[in-house]
């Protein structure tokens, strides 16, 4: 499947039937308890984000690119707490519901600028590039160019989760395609966190955080690299 195929894949279902699916888990809409789950770990990995983020405590001072924002999720607090921030998604409707949740939090003059893109037509140069819970929509063959292109767009600083490939997990990946259900969005791709290591090491960063989010049915490792 080329990349191309899957940044289709991606566009057409959160522009159609994923849109409403997950504007309800990141939101406070009815949600089945699969779903609910899958919310409460998003939060934590966004909270896991903010808590590193307001450590440095000059989040007024940088600009942030929020790549594969969602319905603002992680935009929004950021922007409270003062930063520029640059968020953007490949869906149009995501987009349109992060900007109508940005005013209704924000207000009109809030600090967010809004874009409709997929990861690699990202442009502009960043303090820090946060991409979260966006690469299990993509294979690994997609990885490598898609990492260095966002790595590339930051200044000092990177933060990205993924899912982690391991035994166990790609275990409970191979039971849960036995259960086809509502609950199913598009592919699942789990990643190696040596693999996108060595991607940011190759590109000038290391590693300075870590963190790891795990719930019943959504697991996220989270990595923070820093120039060196």
């Amino acid at each position: 499947m080329k990349s191309t195929d899957d940044k289709t894949i991606v566009k057409d279902y959160f522009n159609a039937v994923g849109f409403e699916r997950w504007r309800n888990i990141y939101g406070d809409g009815e949600v089945n308890k699969v779903q609910k789950n899958i919310r409460i770990g998003h939060q934590q990995t966004i909270d896991t984000v903010m808590g590193w983020l307001k450590e440095d405590g000059n989040l007024s001072q940088v600009s942030i690119c929020d790549a594969g924002c969602g319905t603002g999720s992680l935009s929004i607090p950021l922007a409270q707490e003062g930063a520029t921030v640059y968020a953007s998604d490949i869906s149009e409707k995501m987009v349109g519901e992060a900007e109508t949740q940005a005013k209704s939090a924000l207000g009109d003059n809030h600090k967010i600028h809004f874009s409709v893109s997929d990861l690699e037509a990202i442009t502009g140069s960043y303090d820090t590039v946060i991409c979260l819970d966006v690469l299990i929509h993509y294979p690994d063959q997609d990885i490598p160019t898609m990492v260095k292109h966002l790595a590339n767009c930051a200044q000092s600083r990177f933060i990205i989760s993924f899912a982690p490939k391991t035994f166990l997990l790609s275990l409970l990946k191979k039971i849960g395609e036995f259960f086809p259900g509502p609950s199913k969005t598009t592919r699942a791709y789990q990643h190696s966190e040596a693999e996108i290591v060595k991607i940011l090491e190759d590109n000038g960063f290391e590693i300075k955080r870590t963190g790891m989010t795990s719930t019943n049915f959504y697991y996220s490792r989270i990595l923070e690299a820093v120039r060196n």
